[in-house]
């Protein structure tokens, strides 16, 4: 599978409470057992966007999570490398 990272404009994501994330993480598993090809591996709350890393076969499958989740999309970035600290040796 291909790693993504989704952006996702959501006003007002990161006042949202404890409980009010747990539903949210509900919601999007949810959709996620309705589908094959498609793991959520983690999400980064900031003040009007979260920016989640998934493992997918493509494009098609985060878009019909989105879909069924209700989570906006807005733009889905394939991952082509990663860099650290530790890639300078």
């Amino acid at each position: 599978m291909k790693k993504y990272v989704i952006e996702r404009n959501i006003s007002g994501v990161g006042k949202l409470n404890a409980q009010e994330l747990k539903g949210a993480a509900q919601t999007s598993n949810a959709a996620l057992a309705q589908l094959a090809g498609v793991e959520w591996v983690e999400s980064y709350v900031t003040d009007d966007k979260t920016f989640c890393v998934y493992l997918a076969t493509d494009e098609d499958v985060i878009k019909e999570h989105a879909r069924l989740s209700g989570f906006p999309a807005d733009r889905i970035t394939e991952v082509k490398g990663t860099i650290s600290p530790k890639t300078a040796g």
